[in-house]
């Protein structure tokens, strides 16, 4: 399986340069499960066309940079915007399935109709999660109780969750941190599993994530 992963934009003013981005840990997690992780540049004029010619199985929307227009002080990351957005078109038109991560489920859920809004107390922190009672297809492992790492600055309250989403996770203040869509193979976290050890139990709610239709 090769699996596509987005990959944050870095802007470096000294050398006018804008660069792309990616944790190493993302790299290792998925050639640990056998899969094929192919990093996506967030300059390609044809998202889409690369995507199809690499013949790319599944996509993972990482974290880092906040969407645009939402931030006052974060720079733009426009092209990755649209790269991550044309991905979404075809990843719903062939059927791929999706792993939003941070950003990723905020790009997700913001592509689906939803909405976003700032939130206060989530940057390097640890909280403890609830589970709604709805039921899950596609996720291994998650429990009532887990405590997460979190790294966000915008958060998706229960009124902001695109329609054909459904929450399965929330946090204390009733932010939705789990979902995952009703028909579509899409699934989405708010915190960041690559930052958190690697246990067997970790591997498999990965792996049902991306293999499970």
């Amino acid at each position: 399986m090769r699996i596509a992963i987005s990959q944050r934009v870095d802007v470096i003013e000294r050398y006018d340069e804008r660069r792309d981005a990616l944790d190493h840990r993302w790299a290792r997690r998925i050639e640990s499960l056998g899969w094929v992780p192919v990093p996506v540049p967030n300059s390609l004029q044809a998202p889409a066309a690369w995507a199809r010619a690499l013949g790319i199985d599944a996509l993972l929307l990482t974290g880092g940079n906040d969407l645009s227009g939402m931030s006052s002080t974060a720079p733009a990351a426009t092209e990755r915007d649209r790269t991550e957005f044309e991905l979404l078109d075809l990843a719903r038109e062939v059927g791929w399935p999706v792993l939003g991560v941070c950003r990723g489920m905020q790009a997700m859920n913001m592509y689906l109709g939803g909405h976003i809004v700032p939130v206060i107390g989530h940057i390097a922190q640890r909280h403890e999660l609830h589970g709604t009672g709805w039921p899950a297809r596609r996720f291994a492992g998650l429990a009532d109780g887990m405590t997460v790492n979190s790294f966000h600055g915008f958060g998706i309250p229960a009124s902001g969750l695109a329609p054909g989403l459904h929450p399965l996770m929330q946090d204390a203040a009733g932010y939705v941190e789990a979902a995952e869509h009703d028909h579509l193979p899409w699934s989405a976290v708010m915190w960041h599993p690559e930052r958190e050890p690697a246990p067997p139990p970790a591997q498999d709610w990965l792996r049902s994530l991306f293999e499970t239709p």
